[in-house]
């Protein structure tokens, strides 16, 4: 027990890093994004998060495992336009190779399930749901469980925003009991936020709250493979429904498991990086950090 603990210390310990990173790094981030057509000098870069070229570009390095200027080469247009070629494909591999059900549907090896829609459509009443505030890659994350698995999960900034983000998830099921159990949520957290935990023996667990059609959409998702895209309307196709685009866009929005079903990975028309609830500079920096662990793997 006191061994886990350690370990259970130490991954938290490397979280708090990542925040740390991510809230240095963000400036620059929404810099690269505004600038990224006009190739802006590290220097230029750098000035953005207040540090040298040389801090800036370890400190970047650590972060998303590429140099700024890899980073930036990830997520130019030709780059997602090139993923999104082989949207379908991927999509329509992952449903004939038997990705459909429980098992390893993308790079967190996770296993899940989806609530009664009488359970939905009550608004989560007699659900008892514990959630607590951690840090992660990309800011401070809110992680919500029930005795069933992960539930729920979403990011803010700092502490400030904590009362709104926290209300944001509440709305979608206002009936659903809620308890600040942060150290229930702690070894959710550190499982998603740690690649070297995402093993398919022992696969995160996921319970997906939502309409019919949103749990079909989220399950689409999550066939997508780490560093790869896919479109509203590719989804819709893979659906049966190709007109559908639109309702897949709003059940995108509503992804109540953000990163983990990868809606960062649903590019607009393209490749432009657009709708992304937690905000856009969140969208590519979790499509940097991919492209990262991608090149890594």
């Amino acid at each position: 027990m006191e061994q886990s603990g350690e370990q259970s210390g130490q991954q938290l310990g490397g979280s708090q890093e990542a925040l740390r990173d991510y809230q240095r790094v963000r400036r620059a981030l929404a810099f690269l994004a505004e600038t990224r057509f006009e190739q802006p000098p590290l220097a230029e870069v750098a000035a953005q998060a207040g540090l040298s070229e040389a801090h800036f570009q370890r400190l970047f390095k650590r972060w998303a495992g590429l140099s700024p200027k890899e980073f930036l080469q990830a997520l130019t247009l030709d780059h997602a336009r090139a993923l999104l070629r082989d949207s379908a494909t991927i999509l329509d591999t992952a449903h004939e190779v038997g990705l459909s059900g429980p098992g390893r549907l993308h790079d967190l090896f996770v296993a899940h399930e989806a609530m009664s829609p009488g359970e939905f459509k009550a608004g989560g009443e007699g659900l008892e749901i514990a959630f607590g505030f951690h840090p992660s890659p990309f800011g401070e994350a809110l992680v919500m469980a029930t005795p069933r698995g992960l539930a729920g999960l979403a990011f803010c900034d700092d502490e400030s925003g904590r009362g709104a983000i926290l209300a944001d998830m509440r709305r979608r099921w206002p009936r659903a009991g809620y308890l600040e159990q942060p150290q229930a949520t702690a070894p959710l957290a550190a499982r998603i936020f740690d690649p070297a935990l995402w093993r398919p023996e022992a696969p995160l667990r996921l319970v997906l709250i939502g309409s019919d059609f949103e749990i079909s959409v989220w399950q689409t998702l999550l066939r997508l493979p780490l560093g790869g895209a896919t479109s509203y309307g590719a989804v819709a196709a893979h659906l049966g429904k190709p007109k559908a685009a639109r309702a897949v866009g709003a059940a995108v929005g509503r992804n109540p498991l953000s990163f983990v079903v990868p809606c960062h990975r649903v590019l607009g028309k393209g490749g432009a990086i657009t709708g992304y609830h937690w905000g856009l500079t969140r969208k590519r920096a979790m499509l940097g950090w991919e492209a990262g662990l991608a090149k890594r793997g």
